[in-house]
């Protein structure tokens, strides 16, 4: 995430940016793919024109909305989701796609249903409950998180930006939203789903586009008295422009295009977790035989647990901590 000082320059709003992270949907009946429809085309010619106006303002409401009313997705952790519910979803919604953390989110709110019970939880159980969804240093933060909430809120999370980032692993990004989410807050925050529309509406076809100047144009156009509504539909809008034309946020400054998965250390570290899990005080010479891995890449990988506190070093053998 970017300098989380930024969320500094506006007292109602935090600013943060999201790398990484995407948002796909399956569509089944979007708009037209590879050309503009009517109305987007004429709220570009009025930007054009205009600039951010009240007019282009509206009109650019009445816009995303139209696109809600018509093909706006329904999630798990909208509407009717508790604050805990929408920051599990937040985090798990790091750099993991939608579809993958759907069926992850519903089984792990049945086992940690609230912050007392993943504050209490072990963490071999809240890495079983992760599994699946990669990056498991957000499980961890998360945890830390859930204890934080119960010592320091009474175990009610806190509803505003600056609360939130108290939080272990909650940066400027997942603070505004979850404030926005949770809370309806009118916060400013970006995400790449955000930068779409507004690289695609607004910006023709320029490169490497500054976060600078997406900015102002996210805070004049946001629905201060429906901010979860606007933010809902804003994004399942721009995850639709990503089927429809080339990626719009590729030409963003701060795109961020995520490695290949398949043989790199991210996905031995995660077998390597899984392993250790399923045969606690595994040796090294063991898990590089099951992992058909040099102690090379296996041995750094094992360092970096330990040093995360996810796994702690038994006699010659390796268990979850």
């Amino acid at each position: 995430m970017d300098d989380s000082s930024l969320s500094e320059q506006r007292s109602s709003s935090v600013i943060a940016y999201r790398k990484g992270a995407t948002r796909r949907k399956e569509v089944v009946n979007g708009w037209p793919a590879d050309r503009a429809t009517p109305r987007e085309t004429v709220l570009t010619e009025r930007y054009r024109a205009e600039g951010m106006s009240r007019g282009v303002t509206g009109r650019f409401r009445r816009l995303v909305y139209a696109y809600f009313r018509e093909h706006g997705r329904t999630l798990p952790w909208r509407e009717a989701a508790t604050p805990w519910q929408v920051l599990v979803s937040e985090v798990m919604l790091q750099q993991t796609q939608v579809e993958r953390v759907i069926p992850k989110y519903r089984t792990f709110l049945e086992r940690f249903p609230d912050a007392a019970a993943l504050a209490v939880a072990p963490t071999a159980d809240l890495l079983i409950a992760w599994q699946g969804l990669g990056y498991n240093r957000r499980a961890l933060a998360l945890h830390k998180a859930a204890a934080q909430v119960v010592t320091d809120f009474g175990g009610t999370l806190p509803d505003t930006p600056q609360l939130l980032q108290q939080l272990p692993g909650i940066g400027p990004y997942t603070a505004g939203a979850v404030a926005a989410f949770a809370f309806n807050r009118p916060t400013v925050f970006l995400e790449t789903n955000i930068r779409a529309v507004l690289l695609h509406l607004f910006f023709g076809d320029r490169q490497e586009v500054p976060d600078r100047e997406l900015l102002p144009l996210l805070e004049a156009s946001l629905d201060r008295q429906r901010p979860r509504h606007w933010y809902n539909a804003l994004m399942d809008y721009g995850s639709d422009l990503k089927r429809r034309f080339p990626n719009p946020s590729r030409r963003s400054r701060h795109h961020a295009v995520q490695g290949r998965f398949e043989g790199s250390n991210r996905q031995l570290r995660g077998a390597v977790v899984r392993l250790v899990l399923a045969e606690p005080l595994s040796t090294m010479a063991a898990l590089c035989a099951k992992l058909a891995a040099e102690p090379v890449r296996v041995q750094p990988i094992l360092d970096a647990l330990l040093r995360e506190g996810f796994v702690v070093r038994q006699g010659q053998g390796y268990r979850i901590a």
